[in-house]
């Protein structure tokens, strides 16, 4: 188990032992009180999901596009042979085909999102040891292997994200910063509820958002109450 500093564990007891769920609107204003870093820290989400991954219609993967974006700036890359004016027209900040292959297989990944037309994934394929594990191989489902890259570099820039399921059955991501406006990083939240839900597999049984809880960069977690966020957006 994380050790936790002293700071953190002074906001902890703030919550009391036994934490109460809270309705969304609360728990963002509680969460902002806990954001007390010298830097604007990340305000994510963790949901438990009631599937079970190591099937193939329950490992939960997809897209949303926040309102109001992530707060940071995204740094986007496309592969393609034949749309490299294209992507930096639309803000990419790289776009090429053999010279990033090159930066690859020496092991570059310093960029967030890869975006590629169809025809070049069959050598940027061969690259899924170093792109997959750090989460930057692009795939048709989230809308990054794609002949329109024009629009898919204005999406992810104006705060298209991806999540996908882990294999204990949680969905995180990030859903603003501690800096957004109350109203809008519950806007955000309502938006990746709201989508989460609706990818609920056919097949899953039971409880499927077992639990949804907030936290700053630097501070503990707030648990909301699901109950209220099922009858909201399901």
């Amino acid at each position: 188990m994380a050790q936790h500093g002293k700071r953190y564990n002074n906001l902890k007891k703030t919550l009391g032992e036994k934490q109460s769920t809270m309705a969304i609107n609360d728990a963002v204003k509680q969460v902002k009180k806990l954001a007390t870093a010298k830097f604007d820290e990340s305000i994510d989400i963790a949901i438990k999901l009631g599937v079970d991954p190591r099937k193939a219609d329950q490992a939960i993967r997809g897209t949303v596009s926040l309102p109001h974006g992530i707060g940071k700036t995204v740094r986007v890359t496309v592969v393609t042979r034949n749309q490299e004016a294209a992507a930096l027209a639309a803000g990419a900040d790289e776009a090429g085909f053999e010279t990033i292959l090159e930066k690859i297989k020496g092991g570059w990944t310093d960029t967030d999102v890869i975006i590629a037309t169809p025809e070049v994934m069959g050598e940027l394929g061969k690259l899924g040891r170093i792109l997959g594990p750090r989460g930057l191989m692009p795939n048709p489902k989230s809308g990054t292997v794609t002949t329109d890259v024009g629009t898919a570099v204005k999406e992810v820039k104006a705060g298209k994200i991806e999540f996908r399921v882990d294999k204990g059955g949680n969905v995180h991501s990030t859903v603003g910063k501690a800096s957004f406006d109350a109203d809008k990083l519950v806007d955000n939240i309502n938006m990746f509820l709201m989508t989460i839900l609706r990818a609920k597999p056919a097949t899953a049984k039971g409880q499927y958002m077992k639990s949804v809880a907030l936290s700053s960069t630097m501070g503990p977690s707030v648990k909301l109450d699901t109950a209220e966020a099922v009858k909201a957006h399901g």
